[in-house]
């Protein structure tokens, strides 16, 4: 399918499911009313307006699910029933044939799933869009039995992505060249970030891994739990890990119930955002309720767990501290500095007045401190930044998209748990510790320690580098020496010349002089 031919279907899509007709009767103007129901004529929209916009991104792709995703943790900004509509995309999508999932296991694994499994459950116990879960007993090589979750990807994934990569590349291009403002946004490279990502998330071996790094980094944290990888079956399209059993975060009654602090909980989501991000550069992307469970199990209760890793967010060294920088700046409400960040950056040009810059951001920021979240919107905060970005013709950093993208995920699940977290209160003591971290006797100690195999490789190797230091510098001080002299002795002759040509020159003025009195008299 060309790029047109799906933009094509994209539109038919839209007009079958009455998106269209959802759209402008938002609008109170009677003739858009008008036209909607023009519009609408031959087909049924009897079905609700929330269960056909969540048909239609189920039949439009992948890319469009993960957009639905996204919309569905933002209850403050969508009506209760299509949030309501849009929550079954998080892991109920339509499942594939059970049958393909069978074959795809066989495939990669070279065996009937009889010979690899104990038991396998033929039912999906998750599907998503880009892969389904089956429950298993995984038969060990000693003859033990282990409860496990087998994750198949999707049939026809990559030529479906690459269908809507395309057509978005071609948009990305039309904004771009369309104006200048369009070029601040980067849409290609954004474009291309989100491709990276989408291809990533289809390699099921790199979210394996991704899930490895996660685990070792959150081991030390005790607040969540990630399932440990069975690497002997591990492949591109399946991938066999630990079963984990939670209740998902969505079914607040049932926790309740249970006994799970709930505003406790909210906290802790903070701080394990907070803490991939600021000290290991290393987050899920993708923690929509359907991908992140509660622990009822005595000895983990009330502990996270997070599952589908295919989405991991990245950020270098100089991402952390900035963003540190502005985040702590930003919560001491140190709009100065903001500002100046942005300048040193070059996220802003460099001939920008500070006192504008950050007039405008405390014109954003101030409105929303000392607030509960039920009271605050980060999508309106971002909205408006956005707004001041352009004004000041702020570049977008597409390595950043994803953080955003978490961030929103975050408050969404947080207004979810406990609409009175004060996400500020909750962020600034982390951020503060991190930061006294980054410049303090500690963080000399760790640098210490992470050179400490160069030194220590280093060290016995010492003497001899002095040895053969000074055997050799001496031959090298008598050439330079010699050459010195050598320069030395030209500067010499010249200044002689100098000298003696000017003596000369004033002899012979003296001598003039003298023959000229010596005619006068």
């Amino acid at each position: 399918m060309t790029r047109f031919s799906r933009g094509v279907f994209i539109v038919w899509v839209v007009l079958r499911y009455g998106l269209d007709e959802l759209v402008l009767t938002s609008f109170r103007k009677p003739w858009l009313k008008v036209i909607a129901r023009v519009v609408s004529i031959g087909r049924n929209l009897d079905a609700p307006r929330g269960q056909r916009l969540r048909e239609a991104l189920e039949r439009l792709g992948p890319i469009f699910v993960k957009f639905g995703q996204v919309l569905s943790t933002r209850r403050d900004l969508m009506p209760p029933d299509i949030a309501d509509e849009l929550a079954r995309l998080q892991d109920r999508v339509p499942p594939f044939d059970s049958a393909v999932a069978v074959a795809t296991i066989e495939r990669a694994f070279r065996r009937p799933v009889g010979e690899i499994f104990a038991s396998f459950e033929r039912e999906p116990v998750a599907s998503a869009s880009i892969a389904q879960v089956h429950f298993a007993t995984l038969k060990g090589r000693d003859g033990t039995l282990r409860e496990v979750a087998v994750k198949v990807l999707r049939p026809g994934m990559l030529p479906a992505i690459e269908k809507d990569l395309s057509l978005m590349r071609m948009m990305a291009g039309w904004v771009d060249s369309l104006s200048a403002d369009g070029k601040r946004l980067k849409p290609r490279e954004v474009v291309a970030e989100f491709d990276k990502y989408l291809h990533d998330e289809l390699d099921l071996v790199r979210e394996a891994s991704n899930a490895a790094q996660l685990r070792r980094n959150m081991a030390g944290l005790d607040l969540v739990l990630i399932p440990e990888m069975v690497w002997d079956y591990c492949q591109p399209e399946v991938i066999v890990m630990e079963r984990m059993n939670g209740v998902p975060i969505s079914q607040l009654d049932r926790l309740r119930e249970a006994g799970v602090d709930i505003p406790k909980l909210a906290r802790d989501g903070v701080t394990i955002f907070f803490t991939q991000v600021f000290r290991d550069g290393f987050f899920h992307a993708d923690m929509h309720p359907g991908n992140i469970q509660v622990s009822l199990e005595p000895a983990t209760f009330g502990r996270y767990i997070s599952l589908d890793f295919g989405i991991i967010g990245t950020l270098t060294e100089f991402d952390k501290e900035y963003l540190a920088q502005n985040f702590t700046a930003f919560f001491r409400r140190d709009y100065k500095r903001v500002a100046e960040l942005h300048i040193e950056s070059g996220w802003v040009p460099p001939g920008t007045r500070v006192d504008e810059l950050e007039a405008a951001i405390r014109a954003v920021c101030e409105p929303y401190f000392d607030r509960p979240l039920k009271e605050i919107s980060l999508g309106m905060v971002l909205m408006r930044l956005f707004q001041t970005s352009r004004r000041f013709q702020v570049e977008i950093q597409p390595q950043l998209v994803l953080l955003q993208k978490t961030l929103l995920n975050i408050e969404g699940l947080g207004r979810q748990l406990d609409p009175e977290l004060d996400l500020w209160s909750t962020a600034k003591p982390f951020l503060e510790k991190w930061m006294l971290e980054q410049v303090g006797p500690q963080k000399l100690i760790d640098q210490l320690k992470d050179e400490a195999p160069r030194y220590a490789k280093l060290l016995p190797e010492l003497p001899r580098l002095l040895y053969d230091y000074l055997r050799q510098r001496p031959s090298d001080h008598r050439r330079d020496l010699q050459d010195l002299l050598a320069e030395q002795k030209r500067t010499n002759k010249l200044l002689q010349s100098l000298v003696y040509g000017g003596m000369g020159f004033v002899l012979g003025l003296i001598a003039m002089q003298l023959v000229m009195r010596i005619r006068i008299f």
